[in-house]
């Protein structure tokens, strides 16, 4: 690429929240070798606010793919094509991405040899699990125009984010995020109590979480200790919950999209794992980062790289094989080092 103009770039992640934090290592990484290009960012409609006033996005192009697929997707290739890129880098393995970048009209198209148009594209990069993580092998499709070191995820709270949770940051605290939409990868209701009963006096605790998140915030609440617990479920943003993990002691976190966002913004995360593992390579990236799980072999984890509505087993043993000591233990180092 040495001597090229890369005027407009496209980077292409649909996917689901954690996916598309983990994907602006890609921006970062672009930006620090091309600070004029003018970096687009194609991601699905429920994701807007992440980048909202975002110093190195130019332009924010949204997928709307829960109604009138069809129909928004057609809306979608007009844009991009109308934008006339010279490069699109397409992170998402799937179908509808590969379309996008197929007929985008753009000079470079990237992509991993498992999207199936990639036969379409000028450059493919192969995808495999080797151990490595997710911004490592996000960084492969950069690589060669860039250079060898991966682009760590990062968010930009704004002013607006930062006001919206000064008032919960007064005092020392830490944030909680209990829920998983998949069973398999949540911390159980009595584990999560567990751990705050450890939690010292004088700290305050904030349950954050979507909408949906907010039941069960609410009854870990009522059975633990509402007197020091406020739930924040539904309550703010994504910017708005980045800027709040960033002034935390500590997060407690699932293997899910929270572990992300203290990753983007390298806030101090302690991530409990139930039948994933760290290995997969989607772990934690900040600087404090604590892994929680159940100690030695479990033959029947991992069962799957991602979660599962219910435990095949029916004993969810990855989870409840985790050891009162060995929680005790790990909240005796977060509160005392």
């Amino acid at each position: 690429m040495a001597g090229k103009t890369l005027e407009r770039i496209l980077i292409i992640q649909t996917a689901f929240l954690g996916d598309v934090i983990l994907a602006t290592g890609l921006v970062e990484k672009v930006h620090q070798h091309y600070p004029e290009t003018e970096i687009d960012f194609l991601v699905r409609k429920g994701y807007e606010s992440l980048f909202e006033d975002h110093p190195k996005i130019h332009r924010l192009i949204v997928f709307d793919k829960s109604q009138r697929k069809f129909f928004n997707l057609i809306g979608v290739i007009r844009e991009v094509r109308s934008r006339k890129y010279n490069m699109i880098i397409n992170v998402q393995r799937y179908f509808t991405s590969g379309i996008i970048t197929a007929v985008s009209g753009s000079i470079i198209s990237i992509g991993f040899d498992k999207n199936p148009l990639s036969y379409f594209f000028t450059h493919k990069i192969k995808h495999e699990y080797k151990g490595d993580h997710e911004i490592e092998r996000n960084h492969q499709l950069v690589a060669w125009f860039t250079d060898n070191q991966s682009g760590y995820p990062k968010l930009y709270p704004g002013k607006k984010n930062i006001e919206n949770v000064t008032r919960y940051r007064k005092n020392s605290y830490v944030c909680i995020a209990p829920a998983s939409i998949w069973f398999t990868k949540q911390f159980p209701l009595d584990k999560w109590i567990e751990i705050i009963q450890l939690i010292p006096a004088g700290i305050s605790i904030y349950l954050i979480g979507g909408p949906d998140d907010h039941p069960i915030c609410e009854e870990i609440k009522t059975k633990a200790d509402p007197r020091k617990i406020l739930n924040l479920c539904g309550k703010l943003d994504l910017l708005d919950t980045a800027a709040l993990m960033s002034g935390s002691t500590m997060n407690f976190v699932n293997d899910s999209a929270p572990m992300h966002l203290a990753s983007a913004m390298n806030a101090p995360v302690c991530v409990i794992y139930c039948s994933t593992l760290p290995s997969f390579g989607y772990g934690p990236l900040s600087r404090n980062s604590r892994i929680l799980e159940v100690e030695g072999d479990l033959y029947c984890r991992p069962c799957g790289i991602h979660g599962r509505k219910k435990c095949p087993e029916g004993h969810f043993r990855c989870a409840f094989d985790i050891r009162e000591e060995q929680v005790s233990n790990m909240m005796e180092h977060i509160f005392t080092e």
